[in-house]
């Protein structure tokens, strides 16, 4: 990709087996529209992508790349469609444009312009586990933008997806935990309704975002809007001290 500029670089020692170590370094990345063929003449809607990519053990790194490529992929995905096709970040940001000029040549009234912003930043490493930090907002018409944060967390050693069992020993017992952190923060009582002040909990009951991020010093949970309340309300976050989640965790 052309122009892409390399911020940083992060290398993270995986332990393979019989002393072996094999390094995956993790770079900034970034791209914007201004790097397109169809933006060069024209004016186009603001696209604007930081992100890592990763480099080392061939296998690795790629599994790694393609789910952080899907995730912007799926960012730009405009229209019907659910599932991307585009094999590259210029391909999706080439379709989030093409799909802004049709309807703009379709609504020529039509107020405001596209504009896309996402990001994948690395906020946590070790031996056993990456957690990157997934955040896109985008304007494509209508009153406001919507803009979602979740969390990807990794094995360093395979690429692959950490799941809820294999990050925490037992998920029921730490919702529970969570939700006594939560309804204090909230000021919500023991005995009364978890939906007590406005809140959207699906059958009364507490529950967890899908994802959740890994800091050295804390746990973040991220309710996006409309995911719990209202979109006035704002995203609603949720941290839980690293010290304190320690005996719910699976991995260190």
């Amino acid at each position: 990709m052309n122009n892409k500029i390399t911020v940083a670089a992060i290398i993270v020692l995986i332990s393979m087996g019989c002393n072996q170590e094999k390094n995956i370094e993790i770079s900034s990345q970034s791209f914007t529209e201004r790097e397109l063929a169809i933006c060069k003449d024209s004016k186009c809607p603001e696209v604007t992508i930081n992100y890592v990519e990763v480099f080392g053990d061939d296998e690795i790194s790629e599994k790694i790349n393609t789910k952080i490529r899907n995730f912007i992929f799926s960012s730009l995905l405009m229209g019907e469609d659910t599932i991307p096709t585009a094999k590259s970040i210029e391909e999706a940001a080439t379709n989030f444009i093409e799909t802004y000029n049709a309807d703009k040549a379709q609504f020529p009234d039509m107020a405001g312009e596209y504009f896309a912003e996402i990001s994948v930043n690395e906020i946590f490493s070790s031996e056993e586990h990456l957690c990157f930090e997934l955040r896109q907002y985008l304007f494509t018409g209508g009153a406001h933008g919507y803009g979602t944060t979740s969390f990807l967390n990794i094995d360093p050693k395979t690429g692959e997806e950490l799941t809820s069992k294999e990050l925490f020993k037992n998920s029921k017992e730490f919702t529970a935990f969570a939700e006594k952190k939560f309804r204090s923060e909230q000021n919500i009582a023991k005995d009364q309704s978890i939906n007590e002040n406005g809140f959207w909990f699906e059958n009364d009951t507490f529950y967890l975002p899908e994802s959740v991020g890994f800091t050295q010093d804390s746990l973040i949970f991220v309710y996006n809007q409309y995911d719990i309340a209202s979109y006035a309300d704002g995203p609603i976050e949720l941290k839980i001290a690293m010290k304190e989640a320690e005996p719910f965790l699976s991995i260190d």
